[in-house]
């Protein structure tokens, strides 16, 4: 008879209806959850940062609801030490705490059972890659939080090894597990059926993204392709390196005059949509400069599209460049707009990166495999 454990998610996201937006890491944590959940496995996740306090329970699983309180001075430490005292008297019955390692949340945190931090990107590893400078007082709580966790968990090697050396912790604390994608939500009934020469982009719209690159390139593919279009979906963000409030008006400057009337921008749109649009996409590009894995990578390979993909670190990961997705890195826009004009003209080629994509996403990414890895993790670092 297996042991079960009660497990508890410490999150500022996570895809609900009572909650705010969520992004790839509340994704990954639900179909972890869920998978979880299916294997008999206790539930309880602790989402912060939110606009009221409630609790209640649905699917299994119990929700914490903790309200973001504003305090006259020393909110960072007070408001950790609040969702520390929450979480502490909650967890009686609770065998194991996992946290992201954004911001340091569990920094002054004294909690009563393991913690185990996953690299979500913290502000450290983002910083790094972008070659960003990055605030003091957010590198203080990120190296005040890993001070506390037991165990470590990343989504691809890249990330795992990058923000192990970057926090200065032994590798040996680290165990590198994919996210993972329910795959029977990702089923493409018809994956020949699509927009021709329609590119699609999914994410913040931000710099880190390779947003700005990816306008550069579809400036000279609309020239050789004047029927092609490029759609993106995300929110709109500021943009750091300019201050600029909107990094679409950014954009949109940088747009060749038919690139203009060829580039749609979606917006934010409900994640059931998401689907729809990937479904109808020819290619799905995605040239990020900073990831620790990318879920609408892997979600458009289920989906049996034709990546091309950035070629940095995690992506490694992900494509084995030429047999089941392209990997360029994001500065070399040439590199891009060749490989998206091939697949445009070589439908065979298409047809087979598409299959390989679905087949490789199947092996390495799905989630009633991997559940299995993170509950032996996890019953790994309780015993220790």
């Amino acid at each position: 008879m297996k042991k079960l454990m009660h497990i508890a998610y410490l999150t500022p996201e996570y895809p609900h209806p009572k909650l705010g937006n969520s992004g790839g890491m509340g994704t990954s944590i639900k179909n972890l959850v869920t998978a979880i959940v299916a294997e008999g496995h206790q539930v309880s996740l602790f989402v912060y940062g939110q606009k009221l306090d409630e609790v209640f329970s649905e699917g299994g699983v119990t929700f914490h609801i903790i309200k973001q309180k504003r305090y006259g001075y020393g909110g960072f430490f007070l408001y950790r030490k609040h969702i520390s005292r929450y979480l502490n008297k909650y967890s009686d019955n609770i065998d194991i705490i996992e946290a992201p390692d954004w911001t340091g949340i569990t920094a002054f945190m004294k909690l009563k059972k393991p913690l185990v931090i996953r690299f979500h990107g913290s502000d450290t590893y983002f910083c790094h890659i972008e070659g960003r400078l990055q605030k003091k007082k957010n590198a203080y709580f990120e190296k005040q939080a890993v001070k506390k966790a037991i165990g470590f968990i990343a989504p691809t090697t890249f990330a795992g090894e990058e923000s192990m050396r970057l926090f200065n912790l032994p590798l040996s604390k680290l165990k590198v597990i994919y996210y993972g994608l329910e795959l029977a939500q990702f089923n493409n009934d018809n994956p020949d059926d699509f927009s021709s020469k329609r590119l699609l982009n999914i994410g913040t719209l931000i710099r880190k993204k390779g947003v700005f690159q990816l306008v550069e390139m579809f400036n000279k593919i609309i020239v050789n392709h004047p029927d092609a279009t490029l759609y993106f979906i995300g929110v709109d963000s500021n943009d750091v390196k300019t201050g600029k409030d909107s990094t679409w008006e950014l954009m949109q400057e940088l747009m060749s005059p038919a690139s203009k009337k060829a580039i749609t921008y979606l917006g934010k749109i409900p994640y059931s949509q998401v689907k729809n649009e990937i479904e109808k996409a020819h290619v799905c590009v995605f040239p990020s400069l900073a990831e620790t894995l990318g879920m609408v990578t892997i979600e458009s390979m289920a989906l049996q599209k034709a990546v091309v993909n950035t070629s940095i670190g995690w992506a490694q990961d992900l494509i084995e460049h030429g047999k089941d997705g392209f990997m360029h890195h994001p500065d070399d826009v040439e590199a891009f707009v060749n490989t998206i004009q091939t697949l445009f003209q070589d439908p065979h080629l298409t047809q087979k990166i598409s299959l390989n994509a679905r087949h490789s996403v199947a092996q390495k990414f799905d989630i009633s495999k991997l559940v299995h890895e993170n509950i032996a993790y996890y019953k790994k670092v309780i015993a220790s």
